[in-house]
């Protein structure tokens, strides 16, 4: 279920983007899927985008791509950054403030899905909470206040996932020891996203800073985010929505992190993605967001707890 659409039926489309020029853009997670579309669409309109990728080659391989379709000027780089740990993440936001004095908006779109057997990150942490939420959460912090200097936004890629789980954080089991599923718990990680950014916009009002944050979703797109560490069966019930022809293109499921990374007159206390069948697919605008996903109480406990089990204190 979905509010009517701002952008008319079609809904949101890269023909509302106008020229990006002087622009940066930050994105997590860039050198395949949506991510990769998303800088694509950003630097057709003379954006500068910077990758923040855990695997180098890749994203060589990326650059090269994205260089041959845009010209040799084009204005891509990347630095390398693993969202599984913590060490990574504090460097990779130092090398990009050493070198990027302006970030009009940091996408947080990296993640891990469905992974089979419960796995750790270097740090701990379940992984997909731990890669999802508590990199992420930590990958802001550090950049906020050149954010906030920029008058930049967040842009949080969340899943409609957040309605298929717990519906609440399980605090007293985060790495889920007792009940681990694949599913629930990256249903979990998706749902600590959120909540992250609707606290984060809380303290932001609260603080009279200047950054935006916005939420979306990206439906079911056509990506290489169920890959080889999902279980046989979903990787080939997976398979069976591609070839129905029911998934999306990874470019359409990066409709909504760049519109919300954007567009003007957004709202922020919304959640944005394709508004179709079970939104899965169809026009990009607002769609429904469930109350439990702003539980106050939840909220800012888990905003405790992340800065607790991340070791960093946000200034705000």
């Amino acid at each position: 279920m979905s509010t009517a659409n701002q952008f008319g039926p079609e809904g949101w489309t890269p023909e509302h983007l106008n020229s990006l020029t002087g622009k940066c853009y930050v994105i997590t997670g860039a050198n395949t899927g949506a991510g990769f579309e998303a800088t694509r669409m950003l630097l057709s309109k003379g954006a500068k985008v910077v990758m923040l990728n855990r695997n180098p080659l890749k994203s060589d391989e990326a650059i090269a791509k994205l260089r041959q379709e845009f010209g040799t000027n084009t204005d891509v780089s990347f630095i390398k950054m693993d969202l599984a740990e913590l060490a990574s993440v504090r460097q990779a936001a130092s090398d990009l403030l050493n070198t990027t004095p302006h970030i009009d908006a940091l996408i947080c779109n990296g993640a891990i899905a469905q992974v089979a057997t419960q796995q750790f990150t270097k740090d701990g942490f379940e992984s997909q909470l731990g890669v999802n939420h508590y990199g992420h959460f930590l990958l802001c912090g550090l950049l906020f206040e050149r954010l906030n200097e920029s008058n930049g936004r967040i842009v949080v890629v969340a899943s409609e996932g957040y309605k298929m789980g717990l519906k609440t954080i399980q605090f007293d089991d985060m790495n889920w020891d007792k009940n681990y599923h694949p599913n629930k718990t990256y249903c979990h990680s998706k749902l600590a996203q959120m909540m992250f950014a609707y606290e984060l916009q809380n303290k932001v009002a609260a603080a009279n800073k200047n950054v935006q944050v916005y939420v979306c979703h990206p439906g079911a797109a056509n990506t290489s985010l169920i890959g080889e560490n999902v279980n046989f069966i979903t990787r080939f019930t997976w398979s069976l929505i591609v070839k129905m022809g029911l998934a999306q293109s990874a470019e359409q499921g990066a409709y909504p992190e760049v519109m919300c990374a954007t567009e003007q007159n957004l709202k922020q206390r919304a959640y944005y993605g394709p508004s179709g069948r079970w939104n899965w697919s169809g026009p990009v605008g607002e769609c429904t967001l469930e109350s439990f996903a702003l539980e106050p109480s939840v909220l800012s406990k888990l905003w405790a707890v992340s800065q607790k089990q991340t070791g960093f204190n946000w200034a705000i």
